[in-house]
């Protein structure tokens, strides 16, 4: 065997295993939403159990879940659907019309993603206070679209600056005006890497943690915090409901990223034909 297929082996194996390091965790705990309690603090994982539905009955029963993801919808799509409005014209601006500042504000923008949370919630939370919006949608929504905002932009500049300036001429060139270009030459074009920042934006407002526990207390609660919150202290925690809630967290950002999908295989078909 040649050192060429030696390779071509050990890079296939480290790919299988990245790949199992990836989907067993979510594998298991999906396996473990179907098990009593027992059968998962036991010594020896099973694989072969009677499944059983009262973990999601427990969590789907709960009255405070469904004003979670209520909240969670409101505050994540909204924040989503206002940094791409603001975000992508921005980007396209940054990405088209450089100039000595273009660098500074991607790296300002860029920054703001190395903040840790905390450093952003507890100022926000003081004016939130001052403004009397502690624990409501709004406050979530305009903290949110702070996040939103900033990775739209970042992920979306590279994705314009792709796009091949000689399209955007000749369609200058047959009377097609700046806002035209925009929306139907530039937009099109990047669409694919642009969906990826919106549903990246997407699942990083929805799994926020740490900026909802400090903004909200209870009107405004979104589903990770009601998730957190069905857990018990001590030894008896309830693995089996933190897992099914776990998995029902998870349903919304894969749906929203298989319409997108969709929507963009829906859209190169048509343009294909």
């Amino acid at each position: 065997m040649s050192g060429r297929s030696i390779g071509r082996l050990a890079g296939r194996a480290i790919l299988l295993l990245a790949a199992f390091s990836a989907v067993f965790p979510a594998f298991w705990t999906a396996l473990n939403a179907f098990k009593n309690r027992v059968d998962i603090v036991t010594p020896t994982p099973l694989f072969i159990f009677t499944p059983t539905l009262d973990n999601f009955a427990y969590v789907l029963g709960r009255d405070s879940v469904f004003d979670g993801l209520f909240n969670s919808l409101v505050t994540s799509g909204a924040a989503v659907l206002i940094g791409a409005v603001l975000g992508l014209p921005a980007a396209y601006a940054t990405a088209r019309h450089p100039n000595r500042w273009s660098k500074d504000i991607q790296f300002f923008v860029l920054s703001l993603r190395f903040l840790p949370p905390v450093a952003v919630a507890i100022p926000l939370m003081v004016i939130w206070l001052q403004l009397e919006l502690y624990d409501t949608r709004l406050s979530l929504i305009i903290t949110y679209t702070l996040l939103t905002l900033a990775t739209v932009v970042w992920l979306s500049v590279p994705a314009f600056a792709r796009v091949p300036k000689e399209v955007e001429e000749a369609a200058r060139v047959d009377g097609y005006g700046p806002y035209a270009i925009f929306f139907l030459i530039a937009l099109p074009i990047a669409s694919r890497s642009l969906i990826g920042a919106v549903a990246f934006a997407f699942v990083l407002v929805w799994n926020e943690f740490l900026i909802a526990l400090m903004l909200t207390t209870s009107d405004a609660k979104t589903l990770p915090i009601v998730a957190s919150e069905l857990t018990q202290l001590g030894r008896d925690v309830p693995w089996g409901i933190l897992n099914a809630s776990v998995v029902l967290l998870s349903i919304p950002p894969l749906l929203f990223i298989g319409v997108l999908s969709g929507m963009l295989n829906s859209a190169f078909k048509r343009k294909s034909s």
